[in-house]
């Protein structure tokens, strides 16, 4: 059966669309960090700043006890950049846990 078009799915394309326009790239080449919540703001903060992530909100279905919207902190970034910050944000966690 085929997906009918939703208003939240014409939203969702206006606000790609007001991305690209604004970046002035593609929003295709960029992709996200999930921040989990509960992350220290630190971490974030330098993350921002040593790889110059841009810090975007972005609304996830979150299962927790039951499956709810929240609007979550993602990084966005080129390719080759996230997956660095993504072994820095590993390695981060891992000292602030021990």
């Amino acid at each position: 059966m085929p997906k009918k078009l939703t208003i939240e799915d014409l939203e969702r394309r206006k606000e790609k669309i007001e991305i690209e326009e604004e970046l002035g790239e593609k929003l295709e080449e960029l992709y996200d960090i999930i921040m989990p919540p509960g992350t220290p703001s630190y971490i974030m903060y330098d993350m921002i700043e040593e790889f110059e992530l841009e810090p975007v909100e972005r609304k996830l279905n979150v299962n927790i006890v039951e499956c709810d919207e929240r609007n979550v902190i993602v990084l966005r970034g080129k390719l080759e950049v996230v997956k660095e910050a993504e072994q820095y944000f590993f390695k981060e966690m891992k000292e602030y846990i021990s």
